[in-house]
């Protein structure tokens, strides 16, 4: 059910934005905006839907600045002098549309290609004239036009005069009219796609050559209006919950209406966020012992660009506040094992500032911090080390494309393992007034404070280190130049004074906003695209790479509905706000909908970090690796002159397992919807991540010069649209999934039999019974399928409701299969506890985030690695049996 703070609003009404410092306090601002640039582009009528050859369209450029909000709209009717409809391109498109008809009409009417196809594209062109005639009078009130009071006198006068014994009685002429009427009504909504008709040889209502959709929209794709969005989303920061963000959203909702989406909307929650207070007030790094080391870190980047674009502080999202002293202590990555070499060599950490860096052993940041937690220490700082943010050891420091030396990597330390979306409602959707947690007792809260350094400032507090402790190993040993030998620290290091007192806001809302195209046939299932617009800074890469492409897909999208084109299952775009804190856009939406979702969503597509680089990943559920491959057969890399299907066999690609990195954990996790993540990565960190360097000039330069990668993203992101949306079978193939498994619990024993771990054998034999009898189910599920494309699809000899319900239902018992891998109660009756012990919002069987190491990894069969790893054999034994038996029931219900 949908919450009542949840509504529909007009884009074009003003509508109130927080200000950056409105965003500290719970009280809404009252200040008022306008919509951003647009641009004028609707174009589609450049090429017809069967006609591959016509050009691409271009798209009006603005120049991106980020201006004050006022309270004019971007879309008023003050933008034309009146409303009209007659220009010199309608002239030229009615020409065209008369020419059409005309050929048409003398064409040989037995010809397939000159009949059927060119019928299809009047139909496309009759259906956009009606849909851009109707879109002329968005947002006004037609008033009602009475029908006409004058006689037929002057028709009839002109009428030659017919003998009494000859003229029709009144009531044939008006059964006659009738008829005519109602066979113009109908002609018109089937044109106007009031009332769809269809094709298929069961009836699934798809009109249109399904590979000359894909061609469309394959060559619909402007990497020129994907640079333009970019240019525009990072012209000024846009930190979760603040007026950057909610001015974003009201853009992105106005490019969802610009294409020509059925619905679009917002929705808004009330989650727990944290900010640093103007300046550096509340935040200070300094050496306070001996005094004659005396120094103070600068913290915060130089200005990136003029003073007139405000940069966000340098901080860690979600982290405790707090101002502690205590002696340096240097950890190398963090990790548990790294605390653990500092025990074993007598290096006590209690109530120290520990130092360390970024990726490494732990990757997590959240995971540094609370292991240094958990091994006494008082406080944090984490620093970009030169040595893993981009280059080798000995190279002189590469100017541009790395993380420079005064960058900053923001970022949050919310532990996403234990608790995802708003760390003081876990499991409730997080509304304005739903029950919350204390800060003291939410398990997704670390308890020490932590601060990120740019490696100019850990410069100073590695070179203080020298002669404390014991010096380190060469894998300790980091990048950072000027620091001759690198020292662990000790009790009588210098003392450091970390300071960090956050403005704390328990429910500072935020706004997630949505585009839908309605799907004509199985409109309630639903392809949910998504990607998250808040950013640390200007977030050229993470996320406004894929910000970009994803308003260029819906554009794309848009341009094929335009024509006529609707999808048979409804797509639906999101923008979530409050992914870097912790999921929590995408995860209250999910939480708040719960029910909807695990009984309606198809699938969940999401794209983060768009672009950083050439190399293509994706991370996701086994179900869509057949649909992964068939797109990337059909895209080339212009620059490499090979197709992505080739590069992805050439560097042994797989989709990897689902952790906890983005805005997929929820669906997967906790709704049970199979979810995919993908896009291009640029060499191991090698981007300026969550710094403010991370811009559009960064990007134009040293990311995807030419934006090509962008492109080729697009084209990936549509294509894998058409396949879930388009298709008269959905695509997804279960038999990818029991490979996978049967591979992954092969992985499983063998991390099971390391490190003295205990477990019965008998138990593990269960588990790899269910999933054999998975491999053979999914065999014979998908069996049907070759028979209905054999045999149905595309014959006129087969046309009845039955195969229509057969195969609608067969696409529901694929959809809700990863459903059915969730640890739920049986019946409302059922009361005993289900989920991850410990963390009870991860409900799915085969993918969870690892809690016990990178928060970020996966953890695959995660009830029984999370027993395991807690040394509970009796539990992991009862994991495996519980794993077994969900298994096998979502086996069962695959026909059952």
């Amino acid at each position: 059910m949908v919450s009542d703070e949840k509504h529909h609003y007009n884009a074009h009404l003003d509508a109130p934005i927080p200000t950056y410092e409105e965003a500290t306090s719970s009280r809404p601002s009252s200040s008022q905006s306008r919509l951003g640039p647009h641009e004028v582009s609707d174009d589609a009528e450049r090429q017809g839907l069967l006609d591959r050859d016509s050009s691409g369209s271009s798209s009006q450029r603005h120049n991106g600045n980020y201006h004050a909000p006022s309270v004019r709209s971007a879309r008023s009717s003050e933008d034309s002098d009146s409303l009209h409809f007659g220009s010199e391109s309608d002239n030229d498109e009615d020409a065209a549309l008369r020419q059409e008809m005309e050929e048409m009409y003398v064409q040989d009417p037995e010809s397939a290609e000159n009949g059927h196809t060119r019928r299809d594209r009047l139909r496309g062109r009759l259906s956009k004239r009606f849909y851009s005639i109707t879109n002329s009078f968005s947002g006004f009130h037609m008033p009602k036009i009475p029908w006409p009071s004058f006689g037929f006198g002057w028709l009839t006068s002109r009428l030659p005069s017919i003998p009494e014994q000859y003229k029709p009685g009144w009531a044939i002429i008006a059964r006659l009219c009738g008829l005519i009427l109602i066979i113009s009504l109908v002609y018109w909504l089937i044109v106007s796609e009031i009332m769809p008709v269809g094709g298929g040889a069961d009836g699934f209502g798809q009109p249109y050559n399904l590979e000359r959709v894909r061609l469309f929209a394959q060559d619909s794709v402007d990497g020129s209006a994907i640079e333009d969005n970019l240019r525009y989303i990072t012209s000024y920061d846009h930190v979760a919950g603040t007026e950057g963000s909610f001015f974003l959203a009201q853009w992105i909702e106005n490019k969802f209406q610009e294409s020509h989406m059925d619905l679009s909307s917002h929705e808004e929650f009330y989650a727990y966020l944290n900010y640093p207070k103007p300046g550096k007030e509340g935040r200070r790094v300094a050496i306070v012992d001996p005094p004659a080391l005396q120094w103070e870190a600068k913290l915060d980047e130089e200005s990136v660009y003029d003073s007139s674009r405000q940069q966000t502080a340098a901080f860690h999202g979600l982290s405790a506040s707090g101002n502690v002293t205590g002696p340096l202590i240097y950890a190398n990555y963090g990790s548990k094992e790294d605390f653990k070499r500092l025990s074993d060599d007598r290096i006590d950490v209690k109530g120290a500032i520990v130092l360390v860096r970024y990726y490494g052993t732990q990757t997590d940041r959240a995971m540094k911090v609370k292991a240094a937690q958990d091994a006494g220490a008082a406080g944090v700082l984490i620093y970009s080390d030169p040595a893993d943010d981009g280059f080798k050891k000995g190279e002189p420091w590469p100017k541009g494309r790395w993380m420079p030396e005064d960058g900053v990597q923001r970022g949050s330390v919310a532990l996403t393992g234990y608790v995802v979306g708003d760390v003081l409602t876990p499991g409730l959707a997080s509304t304005r007034d739903a029950p919350r947690l204390s800060k003291s007792d939410s398990s997704g809260l670390v308890k020490i404070p932590s601060l990120p350094l740019a490696w100019r400032d850990a410069q100073r507090l590695l070179q203080a280190l020298k002669g404390h402790g014991k010096e380190v190993s060469n894998e300790w040993v980091g990048g950072v130049p000027g620091v001759e030998k690198w020292w662990s620290g000790d009790a009588q290091s210098p003392k450091v004074n970390l300071m960090n007192v956050l403005d704390e806001v328990e429910k500072q809302r935020i706004y997630n906003a949505f585009g839908t195209f309605l799907g004509i046939e199985e409109s309630a299932q639903k392809i949910i695209v998504g990607n998250h617009r808040d950013s640390w800074c200007f977030g050229a890469a993470d996320p406004g790479s894929g910000t970009a492409v994803m308003v260029e897909v819906a554009r794309v999208l848009g341009e094929l509905r335009a024509t006529g084109w609707r999808p048979l299952r409804t797509i639906e775009f999101a923008s979530w706000d409050a992914e870097e804190y912790n999921m929590i856009g995408s995860t209250e939406h999910v939480e708040d909908n719960i029910d909807e979702l695990r009984a309606n969503a198809l699938a969940y597509i999401n794209v983060d970090v768009g672009v950083s680089g050439e190399n293509l990943y994706a991370n996701g559920s086994p179900i869509f690796e057949r649909a992964w491959l068939r797109v990337l057969d059909r895209i080339d890399d212009p620059l490499r002159n090979k197709t992505l299907r080739e590069l992805w066999d050439d560097s042994n690609g797989r989709i990897g397992g689902l952790g906890a990195g983005s805005d997929y954990v929820a669906f997967q996790d906790l709704a049970g919807c199979s979810s995919i993540d993908f896009g291009f990565a640029g060499p191991e960190n090698g981007y300026p991540m969550h710094s403010c360097y991370e811009t559009f000039d960064w990007m134009s330069k040293y990311g995807d010069p030419g934006f090509v990668y962008h492109k080729m993203l697009a084209e990936i992101w549509v294509l894998l649209i058409l396949e879930l949306a388009q298709e008269p079978i959905v695509p997804l193939n279960l038999e990818s999934y029991a490979e996978s498994l049967q591979y992954q619990i092969k992985e499983l024993h063998d991390w099971l039999g390391k490190d003295g771990r205990k477990f019965d054998e008998e138990a593990f034999k269960q588990l790899v019974a269910a999933s054999q009898l998975f491999a053979t189910r999914a065999k014979e599920f998908h069996a049907w399928e070759d028979w209905w494309y054999s045999q149905v699809y595309g014959s006129d000899s087969v046309r009845t409701s039955s195969l229509t319900t057969k195969r609608i239902d067969h696409n529901a018992r694929i959809m809700k299969f990863e459903t059915h891998l969730l640890d739920l109660p049986i019946s409302k009756k059922d009361k005993s506890p289900h989920g991850l012990p410990g963390r009870e919002q991860y409900k799915h069987i085969i993918f969870a985030p690892d809690a016990s190491g990178s928060g970020y990894d996966a953890s695959i069969f995660p009830f029984v690695r999370d027993a395991a790893e807690a040394g509970d054999t009796e539990l992991t034994n009862a994991q495996l049996l519980k794993t077994a038996q969900i298994l096998n029931s979502a086996s069962d219900q695959l026909f059952h």
